[in-house]
């Protein structure tokens, strides 16, 4: 069950990628949230990305970045843990453009550098949208497109009945990746505070994607694909958003 942190000051410390990171990139190599319902679905959302200039922002170990890559674009890609980055070297490549930055402040890329943005699993870790949001449409071509990746907005109200659905809420929960103890803080909002935030930075809502797992996930996960016999089930909500 979901619980609330004691303050503020403890979001830096519980999401602090740097003490999990090799856990959480050897469980998420092959699990079925991330490899067989995420990356496919972005790169399904992406589409023809040859010769597009893409940034992957909150990259990781850089999985959606080699997956995009191996589709022809050219990718460079940030996160705020060090650790992160340094295992993204290691997938990508010495030369890949890959940078520590954090998503809340300024980022180190001039104005309209980028044809596309994907943005997984990063917003829902932070309580104000509009600075990062404008930072990602500051470097978007004008016309380019931002991808993203939320928990869910059903998710939390789910897993506690007691949720007020349309409060924006905060809220923790325990991981084990791979043997390291992980506490993560996430921020619910209602689906139509995350649309206002996408208008009030410039962006014009083009897709909202539900998806369903990879095919290949009904065989490799067949106890957990048992509950899902269409393949699809609400953990993640996507968008692709257009830069006005």
């Amino acid at each position: 069950m979901p619980s609330d942190p004691t303050s503020s000051t403890d979001v830096a410390a519980e999401n602090d990628y740097d003490l999990f990171a090799e856990g959480y990139t050897a469980v998420n190599e092959t699990s079925l949230l991330n490899a067989y319902y995420t990356r496919p679905a972005i790169v399904n959302l992406a589409g023809d990305v040859t010769g597009r200039r893409i940034l992957d922002a909150g990259c990781g170990s850089g999985p959606v970045s080699a997956a995009l890559r191996d589709k022809g674009a050219v990718v460079v890609g940030f996160d705020r843990s060090a650790k992160m980055v340094e295992l993204a070297r290691q997938r990508l490549g010495d030369d890949a453009d890959l940078r520590v930055a954090d998503i809340s402040r300024p980022l180190p890329y001039p104005d309209g550098a980028f044809d596309d943005c994907v943005a997984a699993l990063v917003l829902h870790y932070l309580e104000d949208w509009a600075a990062p949001l404008a930072e990602l449409r500051r470097v978007l071509k004008p016309g380019g497109r931002l991808i993203v990746v939320v928990n869910h907005p059903i998710m939390l109200p789910f897993l506690d009945r007691k949720t007020d659905y349309f409060a924006t809420t905060k809220w923790t929960d325990e991981y084990d990746f791979n043997g390291q103890k992980a506490t993560l803080t996430y921020w619910h909002r209602p689906l139509h505070a995350m649309t206002d935030a996408f208008t009030a930075a410039g962006f014009r809502t083009a897709v909202i994607s539900e998806p369903p797992v990879a095919p290949e996930a009904h065989e490799l996960f067949p106890d957990d694909m048992a509950k899902f016999p269409s393949g699809a089930f609400l953990s993640f909500v996507f968008f692709v958003l257009e830069a006005a």
